[in-house]
């Protein structure tokens, strides 16, 4: 069994950390100081967004959604948003099937 303490990790901004990553999961921490974004992106994997603490805005196709602590959202693979912190925020990605279809470290 692994632990965290997601509110207590050591994460510097702009230094995502990953937590664990196997042939089908991976963890990433992120710390997003206020007023910062994690730009319009996507990923190749399925995505679970989890908001540790503080408050972000959630923008896809022109919708913003706001949230805090204990939001959680999901994404498809390739599927299009940004995040913007709107105080300091501490956030989770959850990434699967890792690595996804397309990803350049993809086996398969």
């Amino acid at each position: 069994m692994e632990t965290w303490d997601l509110s207590s990790l050591d994460v510097k901004p702009h230094q995502p950390q990953v937590l664990a990553s196997d042939d089908e999961t991976r963890l990433v921490a992120i710390d997003l100081p206020a007023g910062e974004e994690m730009q319009e992106h996507q990923t190749y994997e399925r995505t679970f967004l989890v908001v540790v603490g503080g408050e972000i805005d959630l923008v896809q196709d022109g919708e913003v959604t706001s949230g805090g602590a204990g939001f959680l959202a999901h994404f498809e693979p390739n599927e299009r948003r940004q995040v913007r912190a709107t105080s300091d925020a501490r956030l989770l990605l959850v990434l699967a099937p890792w690595p996804g279809v397309g990803h350049h470290s993809h086996r398969g």
